[in-house]
């Protein structure tokens, strides 16, 4: 249990969600059978109905894994729209390079295999929306590392952001994830109070952060 919202909320709202692709259903099937972690099924249907409100030209994502986000928001956005998305496991990059290729969107997705803290100082180019969903706890330097990317009216988006409730109650902290819910308070605290940024958090799937930059 993540203790984000009560149980009933979220079955209720799984329940009415619109069925996945089949490509989709696939790749969640496969990270259910080997424990792979993807952004959960309300949180993809709320960036698909960010990128049709803010029909962003460029994404960038941090943290690819299988590719499931990438393709969701692939199907979600034209066929201007490019998306570059950085992972650190080269086992990861060869799965979701096999899973995005075997889709039509194979030609809007980029994958850069690296540490994101080292990719993203060579990045020359904007990106007008930003997923973050990899290390949760070095979110805070991901962010920075971003501010200059990211032009005026542009969103990231983090996931993760509540870590299982933890990040908002010390009684459900776990001794081994003291570390990460530290420098997740850490973040939004910071991201909340950035002067130039307006943030929300939304207790959905484990938490998830909007961040706009003003103009």
């Amino acid at each position: 249990m993540n203790y984000i919202n009560e149980e009933y909320v979220e079955k209720y709202i799984l329940s009415i969600l619109p069925e996945s692709e089949e490509y989709l259903r696939k790749l969640e099937e496969y990270a259910k059978d080997f424990h792979i972690p993807i952004v959960e099924k309300e949180v993809a249907q709320l960036l698909k109905v960010l990128l049709k409100i803010a029909k962003p030209k460029k994404i960038l994502e941090i943290g690819t894994a299988i590719g499931y986000s990438a393709l969701i928001m692939a199907s979600s956005t034209d066929d201007i729209c490019k998306i570059t998305t950085i992972e650190r496991r080269l086992d990861m990059v060869g799965l979701a390079k096999k899973n995005i290729d075997n889709t039509k969107y194979k030609d809007k997705i980029k994958i850069l295999y690296g540490e994101a803290e080292e990719i993203l100082p060579t990045l020359d180019e904007g990106f007008d929306f930003i997923f973050l969903d990899a290390a949760k706890g070095q979110y805070l330097g991901f962010f920075n590392k971003c501010m200059d990317i990211l032009p005026a009216e542009g969103v990231i988006v983090s996931d993760n952001v509540l870590f299982k409730g933890m990040v908002a109650c010390d009684k459900l902290v776990v001794r081994r994830k003291k570390t990460i819910v530290k420098r997740l308070r850490e973040y939004l605290d910071y991201i909340t109070h950035l002067e130039g940024y307006g943030t929300c958090i939304i207790p959905i799937g484990d938490g998830v952060a909007l961040t706009y930059k003003e103009e």
